[in-house]
């Protein structure tokens, strides 16, 4: 049987921990993904607005965020803006998101605003996109509860360091509740070991523990620790622009074409 035009992709780029990772990698794979010819949206649904940043997105620019489309209703087509990477979009944050959660107390399907914006879109007259991909906050709140409602799967970065383990048991208790309660088709997509230290002997002790645990949900492909993927977002650029060359940079096009490779055999199993 031939395999169907697949639909939008939506992945929700979360852990509950901070600084694992989580926006580099929305930024790095969105680009990758990109690159090798894939329609991309990220949604920055952290009120830092960090993902935004490192696209080159200035703050004084975002007239329309996606507190318009959380808040106002207003579209993806309307708020999504085109980066320096050809074929990657942005849907920009800002500050004013740190007040969502209040404003939408009592609103009509409050967990669903972004699912509902992003089906709109992906049912509209412009193509599609080919993968959503939603950096969420680090911390379960509705903007996270929005993003795993509105994602097929969740991919889950993991700094391989000591208190990993214990982060990734939280998010596997929120997940779980988001199944119960929000979206009962949500499932794991990967985890990707990121911040890796070949040097360390706890970073291989740490990714030989998630590999036990998870099997082939971890994905082949680690991050490395990297300067040059750290220096990417000062400069408002993804690290694959600032130094396509970088260990970092390699690591996110061998990710990205896991992530791809994954997602085609899933539908083939689906049509057959």
């Amino acid at each position: 049987m031939s395999v169907k035009p697949k639909p939008t992709r939506v992945l929700a780029v979360s852990n509950q921990k901070g600084g694992v990772g989580k926006t580099t990698t929305a930024i790095n794979l969105g680009t990758a993904l990109a690159a090798i010819g894939e329609k991309v949206l990220i949604v920055d649904m952290d009120p830092q607005g960090n993902a935004s940043t490192g696209l080159g997105v200035p703050r004084e620019t975002r007239k329309i965020t996606i507190y318009d489309v959380i808040v106002d209703g207003r579209s993806i087509n309307e708020t999504a803006v085109e980066t320096a990477v050809p074929g990657l979009f942005i849907v920009t944050s800002d500050p004013d998101m740190s007040g969502v959660e209040i404003e939408l107390s009592q609103a009509d399907r409050r967990s669903y605003r972004l699912r509902d914006a992003l089906e709109a879109q992906a049912n509209g007259d412009e193509k599609p996109f080919d993968y959503v991909l939603i950096d969420c906050p680090p911390s379960l709140n509705l903007l996270t509860l929005n993003a795993m409602a509105a994602a097929d799967a969740v991919l889950v970065p993991l700094q391989c360091e000591f208190f990993a383990l214990e982060g990734l048991t939280q998010l596997m208790r929120t997940i779980d509740m988001v199944k119960q309660n929000l979206n009962p088709s949500l499932e794991i997509q990967g985890l990707v070991l990121t911040m890796y230290d070949r040097r360390n002997a706890l970073s291989g002790q740490v990714a030989a523990d998630v590999r036990a645990h998870f099997g082939d949900k971890v994905y082949e492909s680690v991050i490395p620790r990297n300067v040059r993927v750290s220096e990417a977002p000062s400069y408002g650029k993804p690290a694959l622009i600032y130094d396509l060359k970088c260990a970092g940079s390699q690591a996110y096009l061998k990710l990205a074409r896991e992530v791809v490779a994954r997602e085609r055999q899933r539908r083939q199993a689906l049509a057959a």
